[in-house]
């Protein structure tokens, strides 16, 4: 199975692993290429725990006796390292970005380079599909999930589009959406208008927003005094929510405090600016360009 490089492997790695005989977990396994540097990190005392929701992943599993994959979707955090003795842990990993793998796959339906079956299931014997999503919502649903998730201010013309487009017969892959809204998409600017749109219905197919926020609540619980939570995101909806709860351990980010007006927060803030990908490596791999790497500690 064809992967890409890990996105700032080098430097997610040197962040998470303080502990070479700890436990450590990796909630977006991929295509491995994180868990096998932590298992190249890590001695024969040490542990990894993988997730990954996506069947397809288990074909790339890893032979190894300290790993443990887990078919699941990393919302279940605590009750699996609780069933595999994983808690609590010394470092979790979570690198949230689709892979390569499941973006040059033309039917899983993530790309517009590609003409596909209109899905985007991240497991894809689960959940809505992104074809019962486009014939099926209103438009003004549809209008508010390309500007909220998309950050497109055309959501409403274009959702129009496509119920105007979807009247006359189903649009059943990722081509005929594109194509329905092509007389929108503005000279120069295609490619960056449709990914965008691809981003805001993959979201809402994999109920992404409220996933993280299921695990980040979780991860306090799960890692011991001075364990690491090390986050890779790429789009700033997800970036403000992580770098939110690693401030204040809340969502909106606000930092409440104590009697002597110390923060009430279970981590600290390791990198108070991002670690973002250097130029060799985004000419490497262009999709590392809008890669954000942030760090906390348990308190």
């Amino acid at each position: 199975m064809s992967y890409h490089n890990p996105v700032l492997l080098q430097e997610s790695i040197e962040q998470l692993i303080s502990n070479p005989s700890g436990t450590y977990v990796d909630v977006t396994f991929g295509g491995g290429g994180h868990s096998r540097k932590i298992l190249e990190t890590i001695d024969v005392q040490g542990r990894l725990i993988a997730f990954d929701q996506d069947p397809d992943a288990l074909k790339d599993s890893i032979t190894d006796e300290r790993f443990q994959f887990v078919p699941s979707n990393f919302r279940h955090l605590k009750k699996f390292l609780q069933y595999y003795n994983g808690v609590p842990a010394d470092g979790i990993l979570a690198d949230l970005g689709v892979s390569s793998y499941q973006f040059d796959t033309a039917e899983r339906g993530f790309s517009h380079r590609f003409d596909g079956e209109l899905d985007m299931r991240m497991n894809k014997q689960k959940g809505i599909s992104a074809r019962e999503i486009i014939n099926g919502y209103a438009p003004e649903r549809l209008a508010d999930l390309f500007y909220t998730y998309g950050e497109l201010n055309n959501g409403r013309r274009m959702a129009q589009q496509i119920v105007s487009e979807r009247e006359k017969h189903e649009i059943a892959t990722t081509g005929q959406l594109v194509a329905a809204i092509t007389p929108l998409l503005p000279k120069g600017k295609e490619n960056k208008i449709l990914s965008q749109l691809f981003q805001a219905i993959r979201i809402e197919v994999n109920d992404e927003m409220t996933v993280l926020k299921e695990f980040l609540k979780q991860t306090a619980e799960c890692l011991r005094p001075g364990g690491k939570l090390v986050i890779i995101a790429y789009h700033s909806l997800e970036d403000r929510l992580v770098k939110n709860f690693m401030r204040s351990g809340k969502f909106e980010g606000e930092v409440e405090k104590d009697f002597f007006g110390n923060p009430i927060t279970p981590f600290k803030v390791l990198t108070h600016k991002a670690i973002i990908p250097d130029e060799e490596e985004i000419s490497i791999n262009p999709r590392a360009r809008s890669a954000k790497l942030r760090v906390a500690e348990k308190i």
